[in-house]
């Protein structure tokens, strides 16, 4: 709940409550990230280089990840084009 009280905002904490939300958010972040496959970052690259011949993007909007649903794993691609 604290999570969610950080985010709706409904009481005042003191800095050092909401140094320790942010760390745990930085950290569950970190987490997921380390049980990536070795792949990714080249993979990654490759899908940037294919895109870049097309459309011109920011390498920095492009986020992969890859998940576990139904006993399945799933590759996520998240990508914000240009309008044109």
């Amino acid at each position: 709940m604290a999570l969610l009280d950080y985010l709706l905002g409904q009481k005042k904490k003191k800095s050092a409550n909401v140094a320790k939300d942010r760390l745990q958010i930085l950290l569950a972040h970190e987490r997921s990230e380390r049980k990536a496959p070795d792949y990714l970052p080249k993979m990654r690259e490759e899908i940037l280089e294919v895109i870049a011949k097309y459309v011109n993007i920011d390498q920095d909007q492009l986020q992969i990840s890859v998940d576990e649903a139904n006993g399945f794993e799933v590759l996520e691609l998240n990508l914000v084009l240009p309008d044109k």
